[in-house]
């Protein structure tokens, strides 16, 4: 029994050394996190799809606080500065900048997410204008609970964070599971007695997972938390400095996103259930293959740079891209050929109207033609950001995030297409950004 303990915890704390182990690890993390986040998905389709369109409309506003706040600093500036700092040996200083980038985040969040909850109601006609009034209550109130799930998020990207600098990837790739599996029990436990807000307690379950599971890795690591605000302190200024841009690139990114959303919520009832559906299944191959093997090449990259390793960087990058291309193409061609079976298996046939898996089919299709470039855009931004090369990115990306909005309204507005014309938007910016 204790030679199984020991080895246990050697596997939770084992540092994957090369970007192969590591995307290994992550990919086998990210399909057990996918496939619960699907059969998430298809227990929230036991639930009316009205309720459904008010459930994902309320995720807007609190996941773009989180968006903005957190993911510009992770990948952008965090992980390589910190693990700049990590191998080279200065574990106290690294401790020093990530306690006052966390203390900073928590601090920004608290006062955006009162705003968001004193002024929840406005925000939520802003975001869901189709809505009628007693659709907007319920939406206020899941967007409040929501918030306060955040908050453990913000925390837990971090800790993910600060652990993958030091190349263990495993439990931070679990934790999403951990993240779906509270989701889950709020809808089988809850949701028969409150009805939609069942998930929405859910998520602050799941995201308390997300943040509790990673702490004993974090302590092995030897993290050590302090409420500092040392501001002017060198690594402090130079992710200030690199973040800057990608916090920009993700509000154009997650404006887009809400344009989605409102238009959406115009179109028909179940527009927006149908679009969030058919992106979760899309999202499939991008965060088995794209995803996983460029957050597993970023410390690879960026500990190349600081060694001022060209070739070895130019090397990595090439070859992570083949593999990108290798895994994403053959995943895109089966989901858009086989569409309409996998939409069936996966929401069923039962509570899942036929009209919804047609209309999902079809977006899931269009979405599909951009799998590969959104999967390889995961690794060439990464590219830029271990450079310390952060507005590139963004400036290309602020250019596809026009090409999106201008397209989405001339299909949706002035042909009135269906809600697949925004698949097909955001398939072009894609191909365009990529």
């Amino acid at each position: 029994m204790n030679n199984i303990i020991k080895n246990g915890k050697n596997l939770l704390f084992f540092r994957q050394t090369n970007i192969l182990s590591a995307a290994t690890v992550i990919g086998l993390a990210v399909l057990g996190s996918r496939v619960l986040g699907l059969l998430r998905d298809r227990l929230l389709t036991s639930l009316p799809v009205d309720q459904l369109d008010i459930y994902f409309a309320a995720f807007r506003l609190p996941d773009l606080i989180f968006q903005i706040l957190v993911m510009g600093a992770l990948t952008t500036a965090f992980i390589p500065v910190i693990t700049s700092y990590l191998s080279k040996g200065e574990e106290g200083e690294a401790w020093k900048v990530s306690s006052t980038i966390i203390n900073l985040a928590i601090g920004f969040f608290v006062i955006l997410a009162i705003l968001i909850f004193v002024f929840a109601y406005p925000l939520s006609q802003f975001v869901a204008p189709g809505f009628p009034p007693e659709k907007l209550a319920i939406m206020t109130d899941l967007t409040r609970i929501m918030l306060v799930g955040q908050l453990f998020f913000v925390l837990s990207n971090f800790l993910s964070a600060i652990i993958q600098s030091s190349k263990r990837f495993l439990i931070p790739a679990l934790a999403p599971m951990a993240y779906n599996l509270g989701i889950i029990l709020g809808i089988l436990f809850l949701s028969p007695t409150i009805g939609i807000y069942g998930p929405a307690w859910g998520v602050i379950l799941g995201t308390f997972l997300h943040f509790l599971i990673q702490l004993p890795v974090a302590k092995h690591m030897g993290f050590k938390y302090g409420f500092v605000l040392d501001i002017k302190n060198k690594g402090v200024s130079e992710i200030g400095k690199l973040m800057g841009p990608r916090t920009l690139g993700l509000a154009v990114a997650q404006i887009s996103f809400t344009v989605d959303t409102i238009l959406a919520s115009l179109i028909s009832t179940s527009s927006i259930t149908v679009f969030n559906f058919a992106s979760h299944l899309q999202q499939l191959p991008i965060g088995l293959f794209g995803a996983t093997i460029a957050q597993a090449a970023l410390p690879t990259l960026s500990e190349e740079q600081g060694q001022d390793n060209l070739e070895n960087f130019k090397s990595t990058v090439l070859t992570s891209f083949h593999q990108i291309l290798f895994l994403t193409l053959p995943a895109a061609a089966i989901l858009i050929v086989l569409r309409i079976p996998i939409v069936r298996l996966v929401f069923g046939s039962i509570t899942f109207p036929w009209e919804a898996t047609v209309l999902t089919g079809k977006t899931m299709a269009f979405l599909g033609v951009g799998i590969f470039a959104q999967s390889i855009i995961q690794l060439l931004v990464r590219g830029f950001y271990a450079l310390r090369d952060s507005a590139t990115p963004v400036k290309i990306g602020i250019g596809a995030f026009v090409i999106n909005i201008i397209g989405s309204l001339i299909l949706i507005k002035v042909y009135n297409l269906p809600v697949w014309g925004l698949a097909i938007s955001s398939s072009i910016a894609d191909l365009i950004n990529a």
